[in-house]
């Protein structure tokens, strides 16, 4: 019962509703008015033609007229009669059945509902609620990133600044909250100083104020936004953010550092304090056709391939793995068992002869930019296609046009291209371009890049030979800051994580253990008792009590280990 009450306060408190309220007093106000002028010259004419009624009367044939119902039961016999009541039921037709019902949906319904769902959207989080990531945005990029979190069992809560979209979000089940960015009250709503972090998604100058305002409300907590511009980020941290990043620009640099390179086989992904990751192309190398027992890369290098990605499906390499030129490898090893395997794939193990060297860019955009200074810093060959002239270094190498456009292709240097890198924006254009390059070349080697997850899949399927999601490096980027040493995100779900020997793994063999055959997940590094890292651990160790292991998997092989092993939690930080 005390529901009504509260919305009709909530309702009026509102200075549009109030406002529409007094238009619609006055529209009410006027018709009263001219039913009672009617109701006057009704009697005058009824007068003039000697018939007499009540005033009740005059009203009532007022309104019958007026709303057309016309009973019929009172009525004019003179022409001045006649033509005043099509007068009024033409006027009553215009401002009854027309504008009334218009101006009452407009004025009081619409505002009802809207202030209905108003009540109804949340505008805090319960006072138990703590460790959670605030996010401030409601992009595909920052949605993505709160179902990684999720997955990670983060709890997430979205601040959105408009009801609609908030009720949207609580029906595909996010945690949403309403609020305005720059209102210190929001951020102590969503308690803010409880908050493990929050995450600033939004345009350079809006960032700024989100982090300025919740800094007012928390000087603590950790603060993580996403700069566009290269100016912009001395500016966030003015304004007080823990971290900056730059993710075009990341997305720009590993997409350049991928493409084929006969000195640089493998480029560092990531690093997990000791432990480096590194991915290298197939494609163009003698090991095309040959096993992984008899590519001999463990004995000559030391470092681990631990997985390969084909066409964007990761799996586990074992020793009968045959290579093939669309696969990409996945080593770890300490930075020297790196660098091992770098000269080892140039030298006695090189590339094979091909193509030029030259590199095609599509697209000379924030990621295009970067990109195309990563290959100028390393003295790569390349050149841009693009809509829209351009200034500055990348001038003498763009190729003004139409990507899609083969004299342009050709002009850029296609035919004789080693790699192609899709830089665009757009999915559906990358898409389109994929399987057009595709087309025009089966033997090159094709990086795109998507913006939202589930577009992966669709370019690796179009003939793409490896794609970096931006959703997923901003995903990547914020889990390992939430996690530092516990888990780290490297590319597309593919995680390094890190447990303890549990009582299920103690006496029992690396070799014989059945981590892998069982969980789908490979033993990458040991750190033993002493804290002392090592690299891809003797097979036929034994674990003991003390120890702690790293892994790689996917995020449903991660699941699996800590089902069949437990999750023990790392003894160090």
């Amino acid at each position: 019962m005390n529901l009504v009450p509260e919305q009709i306060k909530f309702f009026l408190h509102q200075h549009s509703v109030r406002r529409n309220l007094i238009f619609l007093g006055r529209f009410i106000a006027m018709l009263m008015c001219l039913i009672g002028l009617y109701s006057v010259l009704f009697h005058f004419i009824m007068a003039h033609e000697g018939q007499h009624y009540s005033w009740i009367t005059g009203v009532y044939w007022t309104l019958t007229v007026m709303s057309t119902l016309g009973f019929g039961d009172v009525t004019f016999t003179s022409d001045l009669g006649k033509l005043f009541s099509m007068f009024v039921l033409c006027s009553g037709v215009l401002l009854m059945m027309i504008i009334l019902p218009f101006s009452f949906i407009q004025f009081f319904y619409v505002p009802w509902i809207e202030a209905q769902q108003k009540g109804h959207t949340p505008r805090s989080i319960p006072q138990y609620v703590k460790g959670h990531v605030i996010v401030v945005s409601t992009s595909p990029i920052a949605l993505n990133l709160v179902d990684e979190l999720q997955e990670y069992g983060a709890k997430c809560v979205i601040l959105c600044h408009d009801s609609h979209k908030t009720l949207d979000l609580l029906d595909q089940g996010y945690t949403a909250v309403v609020g305005e960015h720059d209102s210190s009250k929001t951020y102590e709503k969503l308690r803010l100083p409880q908050a493990a972090m929050l995450v600033a998604l939004d345009s350079d100058v809006r960032n700024t104020n989100i982090i300025f305002t919740a800094r007012d409300v928390s000087a603590s907590v950790d603060i993580v936004a996403s700069a566009q511009s290269e100016d912009a980020i001395d500016i966030l941290r003015l304004a007080g953010s823990t971290r900056v990043f730059q993710f075009h620009k990341l997305l720009g640099e590993a997409l350049a550092r991928r493409v084929l390179n006969s000195n640089m086989r493998f480029s560092i992904v990531s690093r997990f304090k000791e432990l480096v990751v590194a991915e290298g192309p197939v494609m163009r190398t003698s090991l095309v056709g040959k096993s992984l027992r008899e590519s001999d890369l463990r004995q000559a290098t030391g470092a681990n391939v631990v997985g390969l990605w084909e066409r964007g499906k990761f799996m586990l390499a074992t020793p009968d793995t045959v290579f093939t030129p669309t696969m990409v490898m996945v080593i770890v090893g300490d930075m020297h068992q790196i660098q091992a395997a770098n000269a080892y794939m140039s030298q006695g193990n090189g590339a094979v002869s091909g193509k030029s060297s030259h590199i095609v860019i599509l697209g000379c955009g924030r990621v295009g930019l970067v990109a195309a200074k990563q290959l100028e810093r390393s003295g790569r060959d390349y050149s841009i296609v693009d809509k829209t002239p351009k200034n500055g270094f990348v001038k003498s190498h763009l190729i003004t046009g139409d990507a899609s456009d083969l004299e342009v292709l050709e002009k850029a240097g296609m035919h004789d291209a080693q790699s192609v890198i899709i830089t665009t924006h757009d999915d559906d254009t990358n898409i389109y371009l994929t399987l057009y390059c595709r087309r025009l070349r089966e033997d090159i080697q094709i990086i795109s890049r998507a913006t939202l997850d589930r577009n992966v899949g669709i370019l690796h399927a179009a003939g793409a030979d490896l794609v970096l999601s931006l959703a997923s490096m901003v995903s990547s980027s914020i889990i390992n800051l939430l996690a530092p040493g516990k888990v780290l995100m490297i590319n597309e779900g593919l995680n390094i994580f890190r447990t303890s020997v549990g009582k299920s793994l103690e006496g029992l063999p690396l070799l014989g253990c059945g981590i892998r055959t069982s969980t789908h997940c490979s033993v990458v590094a040991l750190r033993d008792k002493d804290g002392i890292l090592h690299a891809n651990p003797d097979p036929n160790h034994i674990f003991a009590a003390g120890e702690e292991i790293y892994l790689i998997g996917d995020s449903e092989s991660e699941k699996k280990f800590y089902e069949k092993y437990g999750k023990n939690l790392p003894i160090t930080s």
